[in-house]
């Protein structure tokens, strides 16, 4: 996960999280919020999941209380979000993850959930939102919902290899936007840590809470590249979403800061704003940080990245309009050029060597087997 995705999780935790971080807790007890999850055991494994072995009745850790540190351990690993954990779907063995939806939310994120997750919008290829499962009633809490969708892995974790692997992301995560727009809604937080991708680059499940090692906990969770097992990307956390119906006219909402706080018509918070437009900025935004300014080889793409992140909203293009730039833009980038590798603008010289040596071996390795440089799931 790239370091600027790590800041941003630590803050949307310590922003809305009223518990102590792991540091305070002492020997990896269970922290007040996990107790929540194991008070739900027996009722969420009726419903069909498992919780992992921390969260069973009588846990016992297996470490030496006082001689050991806890994060050595598989059940030291405590979840890292007070309204997120992960479990097994028993019937079929699948990974999945649960979100506690607050009471004063449920209508909103639901609906936006339901609305992009079921037919027939859920069968269209350009869906990106992340699948929703299954909604769950908390039988003890009137108006308390969890959804509950498949394990994602952050989408820059691991890093990307070639500039044709990242434009497949790009593809995706446009035609995605799309989408949603099409369907009147507007995201408002598809940001850095809120697209993910699945988890079919692993050949072993890696751990929901430590993602460098395998779920067994019996080594590190070793994978493939994006050009070896294309991945498919998806939106997450629609808590901040809206449905703005077109016969409304265009939308002017309150601004809200997510992820991405520079959005410029965000500065003054208290004035309406259309939030298509802002959508379009964070894509952009995400692009030129993440892709222009770290890495080499984007150059292609700064025209458009200009015009989306552009200082007036009312001149930013629309998603239909920035999808069929960007398909010119792709069609027109060599094969070659596409299968090079990823550079940091900061990378030392005896790094970039190494990583050279085996990136061109996969690459022979690509050319000879007629593996496609733009790597589309």
């Amino acid at each position: 996960m790239s370091e600027a995705a790590r800041a941003h999780i630590a803050d949307v935790l310590a922003f809305e999280s009223p518990f102590p971080p792991d540091s305070l807790v002492p020997h990896g007890a269970l922290r007040d919020y996990e107790e929540w999850w194991v008070k739900h055991r027996d009722w969420l494994q009726e419903r069909g999941y498992r919780l992992r072995r921390r969260y069973q009745p009588n846990w016992e850790p297996s470490w030496n209380i006082g001689k050991e540190s806890h994060v050595r351990y598989e059940d030291g690993q405590a979840g890292l979000y007070w309204r997120i954990l992960d479990a097994v779907r028993i019937s079929d063995g699948a990974y999945v993850v649960f979100k506690k939806i607050p009471t004063a939310s449920v209508v909103h994120e639901v609906e936006v959930n339901e609305l992009l997750c079921t037919p027939p919008l859920v069968n269209d290829p350009r869906n990106h939102c992340a699948p929703l499962l299954e909604v769950l009633e908390v039988p003890d809490e009137p108006g308390q919902k969890i959804i509950v969708m498949p394990q994602l892995r952050p989408h820059d974790d691991p890093n990307f290899d070639t500039i044709g692997e990242a434009f497949a992301f790009f593809t995706q995560i446009f035609e995605g936007l799309q989408f949603i727009h099409e369907n009147h809604v507007a995201h408002r937080d598809c940001t850095l840590a809120n697209i993910c991708m699945d988890p079919g680059m692993f050949p072993k499940p890696f751990h929901p809470v430590n993602l460098q090692m395998r779920r067994d906990w019996k080594g590190k969770a070793r994978y493939y590249t994006r050009t070896q097992r294309p991945p498919r990307y998806f939106f997450i956390d629609f808590g901040l979403s809206g449905i703005y119906p077109p016969e409304s006219g265009p939308p002017l909402d309150k601004p809200y800061r997510g992820g991405d706080r520079t959005a410029p018509e965000h500065v003054d918070t208290s004035i309406p704003c259309n939030p298509f437009p802002t959508d379009v900025y964070y894509l952009g935004n995400l692009i030129r940080e993440c892709f222009i300014l770290r890495y080499h080889g984007f150059s292609m793409m700064q025209p458009l990245v200009n015009d989306m992140v552009a200082q007036e909203p009312a001149k930013r293009p629309q998603m239909d309009e920035v999808v069929t730039r960007f398909k010119a833009i792709r069609a027109s980038v060599t094969s070659w050029k596409m299968r090079s590798r990823m550079v940091r603008r900061d990378e030392d010289f005896v790094v970039k060597v190494y990583r050279a040596t085996g990136h061109w071996y996969r690459r022979l390795g690509y050319i000879l087997t007629r593996t496609p440089a733009i790597p589309d799931a």
